[in-house]
């Protein structure tokens, strides 16, 4: 008798402890949305020149209208408004104006995990914005966020300025990385759910690995703004670039790529890059062969997801 009460006692720990894991592993639970909570909240922030905390300046719709317009009644959507410059004499530089970005998405995340518990959770950027969701997403799944990994149900990153070979990629193959060099650690526990889009011959996001023009411009882009709890991370991204070009010829090759032949040469690269519009079309970016476009990719996604 005794022996039949503890083998119930056991078969019922483990079918509880099974349901633990079960929620834990897939990031789903049995938590529903709380009535007057959505199902699925998406953070969507904006690419540079897109939007504008500048009172006196509109924000323009930008790439990821596409994705969020006509969403099911069940998903709420939330854009971040922020300075999206680049520039000192556009106001805020690049590092300050993407550090407004995480801190402001970062918060609306927080006011939602916590008035929603139900609620997950889905980030999207585009350039700027890409490289502010995927740097909020990684905070997320290396266990320093304002919600639980499991909290987040999606991730989609549109010619982000960070991505990192090893990102799941979503469309035809392309070579390098993000400009800005991948973020260390990635994306941790939240990296089955993200998916990275980077169209061919889009430097932003394509920056190939032995041009060091590009990726000590991107590096200190991302350190235009410094902060000092960053250090550790600025020292391993800047490791990584010197031990990169030790191994690929050191200063002879930094020469060869900053002479006058190549200055030229970049400077063409730059024109033709622009003139492309490559960077501003992920709408018609086909990343299947059935010419499903990057954001109806996304859009369908969130659908699923909702």
């Amino acid at each position: 008798m005794r022996a039949r009460r503890m083998l119930s006692l056991f078969a019922a720990a483990t079918c509880f402890a099974a349901t633990v894991v079960a929620g834990v592993t897939t990031g789903s639970g049995s938590a529903a949305a709380q009535p007057g909570c959505p199902s699925l909240y998406v953070v969507a922030i904006p690419g540079t020149w897109e939007t504008s905390d500048n009172p006196d300046k509109r924000p323009v719709p930008g790439m990821l209208a596409a994705v969020t317009n006509g969403l099911p009644r069940n998903v709420r959507t939330d854009y971040v408004v922020y300075a999206a410059t680049a520039f000192p004499w556009e106001g805020d530089i690049y590092s300050r104006s993407k550090g407004e970005a995480v801190s402001r998405a970062r918060g609306m995340v927080a006011a939602m995990g916590g008035a929603c518990p139900g609620t997950r959770i889905a980030l999207l950027g585009f350039s700027q914005g890409a490289d502010a969701a995927g740097d909020l997403a990684a905070e997320i799944g290396t266990g320093i966020g304002v919600v639980p990994p499991n909290r987040v149900a999606a991730v989609g990153l549109l010619s982000d300025p960070r991505r990192s070979p090893t990102d799941a990629l979503v469309g035809p193959p392309v070579g390098g990385a993000g400009a800005g060099g991948p973020r260390i650690g990635g994306f941790g526990l939240v990296s089955p759910q993200t998916r990275t889009f980077c169209a061919p011959g889009d430097l932003y996001c394509s920056t190939a690995s032995d041009d060091y023009f590009f990726r000590i411009a991107g590096f200190l882009a991302q350190l235009s703004d410094p902060s000092p709890a960053n250090v550790w991370r600025y020292a391993q991204e800047a490791g990584v670039i010197a031990g990169d070009l030790l191994a690929g010829g050191g200063i002879g090759l930094l020469q060869q790529q900053f002479n006058d032949q190549s200055n030229q040469q970049r400077e063409q690269q730059l024109r033709n890059f622009y003139r492309s519009g490559v960077h501003s079309d992920y709408r018609n970016f086909a990343v299947e062969r059935n010419g499903t476009s990057a954001t109806q990719w996304l859009h369908n996604w969130l659908i699923d997801l909702s």
